[in-house]
């Protein structure tokens, strides 16, 4: 039997999400500065950067409880506005470039815990695309001055709502298989050229029935083929990604007009997203675990509306290795992961 995938490893489990305050170079090292993160995602990156346009892509803070904007989208933002609207796609700078700050981070910075802490590289992109972000991740861990300090991984994401003609591939197991088949392609390459192989993971949409879970598991459970010594090759699953199709919308001398640019139309996070990341992470943790040998391996960071101790709490419960924060990051800063360990 082969070997299991490298396993993921954050301690303390809490990180965050791949969002738009792990955008740059400072937003990363002071993620990787504070003492209550045990690994760092960057923000979704593509092998050549994604269109970015200000005018367009766009995210607002909002009250869930009477649906108002925030008035300003900014870390100052009252406690009240707990959910986040964007409609950001994914990050203006490439793979390299995150590979760059990754370096320059490793170079510059020791854990404070005198811990090995890591980053999830997250990407996307079509099949091929993913599998060469593979191949760069891992030259990029074999570069780094103690890769054993600074452990890499790559989480693609297949479940961004924002992209116009471009369905989530996690939601269909023909697209899941084609990244699984050249994810293998490139791990088995890269580990016969270099002896190099980094942890992968998917980030998943919301689901909301049975049918969408079945698709999911059992496209991974295919990949765990007997070539692959009836292991599948993915180590962790974040689940899950914000809600698409949600419209927020704010009062004007005219009336309700969308909070976001165009149809306002964008994915919701934070604490409305909660219930159903639960869910998620619950479900998912049953599903692999009925098939421990080829799928038990697979640990879950869960996400979707955590930014105090307790919904850290329901997420462990629910059966999450690690908790990943996007939106409490957003309205308060890198803090909140030490309010949410307090």
């Amino acid at each position: 039997m082969a070997a299991l995938p490298p396993p993921l490893e954050i301690d303390p489990p809490l990180l965050n999400t791949a969002n738009p305050w792990a955008t740059d170079l400072a937003d990363l090292s002071k993620l990787y500065a504070c003492q209550h993160t045990g690994a760092v995602t960057t923000r979704t990156s593509m092998l050549n950067g994604f269109g970015h346009n200000p005018a367009v892509h766009q995210f607002t803070f909002f009250d869930p409880a009477i649906h108002d904007p925030a008035a300003t989208a900014a870390p100052t933002s009252p406690p009240a506005n707990s959910a986040s609207l964007n409609n950001l796609g994914y990050s203006p700078l490439s793979l390299d470039t995150y590979l760059g700050f990754i370096q320059q981070i490793a170079s510059e910075s020791t854990s404070s815990t005198g811990k090995p802490k890591g980053f999830l590289v997250s990407v996307t992109g079509r099949p091929d695309d993913v599998a060469e972000c593979y191949k760069r991740i891992a030259a990029a861990q074999k570069s780094l001055p103690d890769p054993s300090r600074v452990p890499l991984a790559m989480e693609v994401n297949l479940s961004c709502p924002n992209i116009p003609n471009a369905p989530p591939p996690a939601y269909n197991g023909t697209a899941l298989l084609s990244y699984l088949t050249a994810i293998q392609g490139a791990i088995t390459q890269t580990a016969e050229n270099t002896g190099t192989r980094i942890a992968v993971g998917f980030k998943t949409p919301p689901y909301t029935h049975a049918g969408q879970f079945d698709v999911l598991v059992g496209a991974l459970r295919e990949a765990a083929s007997p070539a692959s010594g009836g292991l599948c090759p993915i180590s962790f699953l974040t689940a899950i990604n914000t809600l698409g199709s949600c419209l927020v919308m704010t009062g004007s001398e005219s009336g309700a007009v969308p909070a976001l640019p165009g149809s306002g139309i964008g994915g919701m996070a934070g604490a409305p997203l909660h219930p159903i990341a639960l869910g998620n992470v619950a479900t998912l943790r049953q599903r692999l675990d009925t098939d421990p040998a080829a799928l038990g391996h697979i640990r879950i960071i869960g996400a979707g509306g955590v930014s105090d101790a307790a919904g850290f709490g329901r997420m462990k419960s629910a059966g999450a290795y690690a908790i990943g924060v996007g939106t409490g990051l957003g309205i308060h800063g890198v803090d909140v992961f030490g309010n949410i360990l307090a």
